[in-house]
């Protein structure tokens, strides 16, 4: 079993709206933000390379959206989805599942590409994976929350006939080497994949915790559907990782790829930074 790092680039979102309700005099010590108040934050993925499966977790945002949605978002940096899944010797065509924590554009823009006038998916080879509860959410968006649900990411997939269901079981086995958890306070149904590494134990914590800036208990997004969901989740989830020693895998954070949790009269905080390849 390996897994790699899978960089699909970096990108801006408001600073109050990822931090919520922590002031702007806090969290700028966090993540600077610039002039227009937006910070940056990475679209890292993650490529599992198990019983014979080459499992893509997660795309980032993709590049087919036009000139004014990407002026929203700014994507840039060096890397990209391909460039990334190159770097270690694979391609779009070797990904045999393409597993998607939730359908937010930032997650799942990368599954559908644009050629010319058709929308096809990226990965010919490959099964996508979603859930049905979380699906119909996202098909029949709340007004809230419609801006990141972007058909055009997420009805070819259905279209092209490689959509397949994951069971709404906390703990079903997607690999042997790999659970799926679910966690309901930032969307409905969003899926948290538990891998078996080396001994450890590593969680792909998607946008439950997007960094280790959002670790204390009140670092809630402003984008998050259930608010006090999510805290009641967090607390959980940080309580097992101190307890476990598990490794936490973060989807958004600019700088920090993995780290381990120790508890202090604060709560739950960092105790080692990482990157996944020192592993």
């Amino acid at each position: 079993m390996n897994l790699y790092t899978i960089n699909a680039g970096l990108f801006k979102l408001d600073g109050g709206a990822m931090f919520g309700v922590v002031p702007k005099s806090i969290w700028q010590k966090l993540n600077p933000p610039d002039e227009n108040n937006l910070c940056t934050w990475a679209m890292r993925c993650l490529l599992i390379e198990d019983d014979g499966k080459l499992i893509l977790i997660d795309n980032g945002m993709g590049t087919k959206q036009d000139t004014k949605f990407m002026s929203h978002y700014y994507l840039h940096g060096d890397d990209t989805l391909d460039r990334s899944l190159a770097k270690h010797g694979f391609c779009a065509d070797d990904i045999t599942d393409v597993f998607l924590t939730h359908l937010h554009f930032d997650h799942c823009g990368g599954s559908i590409i644009r050629e010319g006038e058709k929308l096809k998916p990226a990965f010919k080879n490959a099964v996508y994976w979603s859930n049905k509860s979380h699906w119909n959410w996202a098909i029949l968006p709340n007004d809230r929350e419609k801006a990141s649900f972007l058909k055009e990411n997420i009805l070819p997939i259905q279209e092209s006939g490689q959509l397949q269901f994951i069971p709404m079981e906390d703990g079903v086995y997607f690999s042997s080497n790999m659970v799926v958890r679910f966690a309901h306070g930032h969307t409905d149904a969003m899926m948290i994949p538990q891998i078996s590494y080396k001994n450890k134990t590593l969680l792909y914590m998607a946008d439950l915790l997007p960094s280790t800036m959002h670790i204390p208990i009140p670092y809630v997004m402003a984008y998050d559907m259930f608010p006090l969901q999510t805290l009641t989740e967090k607390k959980i989830f940080l309580q097992e990782a101190v307890s476990n020693e598990y490794i936490l895998f973060f989807e958004h954070d600019p700088e920090i790829e993995c780290c381990t949790l120790q508890q202090t009269e604060k709560g739950a905080r960092l105790a080692k930074t990482f990157k996944l390849s020192e592993l």
